[in-house]
């Protein structure tokens, strides 16, 4: 029986590589795909730099078939400090509201009413945030937080993609796309949960690419969920910066 041992394991060993054989190019592949993004939107010196950053814009948000114009601030430190601030009108009644994430804690305020996400509403609100900083500043990617794997091919805009599939820390994947030429990230898709709590897919195409400060930025977004229009969005201003005052990611009163 040990005679058997050494070539039983030596087969085992073989067939495992017969089975899953492009795992190290599957591994290249995806490197290289990585690599090729973070040089094309400013390249890894920068990018590895770009902790905190502010930003403005504008859109459209739709609801049953209404069109309704806003506008939106917000700020990041990492992927677990984040506030945002909309301003919006809705059948002609103005609309103020402001989320925010700060470590194991967040809170959102609609008009004067508001107060402390629960475990749930906490944990579904981290997804959001880095769901839009990861396509921003793409080095959480070479981080222990997120496994990345080779996606599928697709047309972007009628230009061809390759995607990632990336597992985010809650252990939930989403899709990005980045142009096979240029490297830009150009399209994500995500399962998220809309107002009334149900998960949608949401499909966010990018465009518009600036620079800013040498840091590349896409600055036009729109979005649909199941397939229907839902969001427009265009950023009019972004700016990093070292370091967010500590007080913006405090309970907003």
């Amino acid at each position: 029986m040990m005679r058997l041992l050494g070539p039983m394991l030596v087969a085992m060993a073989v067939l495992s590589t017969l089975v899953n054989p492009a795992r190290s190019d599957d591994d290249k592949g995806t490197k290289a795909v990585l690599d090729k993004a973070i040089e094309a939107m400013g390249g890894e010196a920068k990018l590895g730099k770009l902790d905190a950053f502010r930003w403005k814009s504008k859109g459209t948000i739709t609801i049953n078939g209404t069109d309704s114009a806003f506008t939106l601030q917000g700020a990041a430190q990492g992927l677990d400090r984040f506030r945002s601030e909309f301003d919006g009108e809705f059948g002609g009644e103005k609309v103020k509201g402001i989320a925010v994430v700060n470590g194991k804690k967040g809170w959102r305020k609609f008009g004067d009413m508001g107060g402390a996400m629960d475990a749930d509403a906490l944990a579904n609100e981290k997804r959001n945030v880095y769901l839009q900083i990861v396509p921003i500043t793409l080095m959480p990617l070479k981080g222990k937080q997120f496994k990345v794997a080779m996606g599928k091919e697709e047309k972007v805009a009628g230009k061809p993609a390759i995607g990632l599939k990336v597992t985010g820390p809650d252990g939930k994947d989403f899709d990005l796309y980045f142009d096979k030429k240029s490297g830009l990230h150009v399209k994500l898709v995500a399962k998220v949960m809309d107002f009334a709590g149900t998960e949608v897919t949401q499909e966010t195409v990018f465009d518009g690419y600036k620079d800013f400060a040498g840091i590349k930025r896409a600055t036009k977004a729109v979005s649909k969920r199941d397939g229907e229009k839902f969001l427009a969005v265009e950023v009019t201003e972004f700016e990093a910066t070292p370091k967010v005052d500590a007080k913006t990611f405090a309970e907003p009163k």
